[in-house]
């Protein structure tokens, strides 16, 4: 299933309205399947990926366009991201042995989205169809009645409408 730039799908709503514990459980359901999802997360506020003084700091301060941290078991990349923020691009530089990539937030970036939307949260839905919408998780039937809908705890429906979604 693996190409250079793997499929991309966004989860997006309001905060709190639980886009990381269905991005959570989804990957947990796609790995069952045999699948290596990847994810990228935005991050609206600053967030430090590496602290003055360490050596990938040094290193990029000292010009690199890149560097790796690896262990035994994890590796951690430190890069610019000046001119490549969107998730596209992101996946296409860093994600290629990935068969999916599961994004949390860009919601105004172009692309497929999928909302998380909840009765409880009391909130509009956060994307219009028009913004890529393609499918909802939600208790709220009656927004976007044209659209799937998938119930908060269906993930393996989620995750098999995800699957035929991708390119073959």
């Amino acid at each position: 299933m693996n190409a250079a730039a793997p499929p991309i799908f966004m989860f997006v709503g309001h905060s709190g309205s639980g886009k990381t514990a269905v991005v959570e459980k989804l990957l947990t359901e796609l790995t069952a399947r045999g699948l290596r999802p990847a994810t990228i997360k935005h991050a609206h506020h600053k967030v430090t990926l590496d602290k003055e003084g360490k050596d990938s700091w040094r290193y990029k301060k000292a010009g690199a366009v890149m560097s790796m941290l690896v262990t035994s078991n994890e590796l951690q990349i430190v890069a610019d991201a000046v001119d490549r923020r969107e998730p596209a691009q992101l996946a296409e530089r860093f994600l290629g042995e990935a068969d999916l990539v599961l994004v949390e937030g860009f919601s105004l970036i172009p692309g497929d989205k999928i909302e998380i939307l909840r009765r409880e949260c009391g909130k509009p839905p956060r994307c219009p169809v028009e913004a890529g919408l393609i499918a909802l998780v939600t208790d709220m039937d009656e927004v976007y009645p044209q659209l799937p809908h998938f119930a908060l705890d269906d993930i393996a429906g989620l995750a098999s409408f995800l699957l035929d979604r991708m390119p073959r």
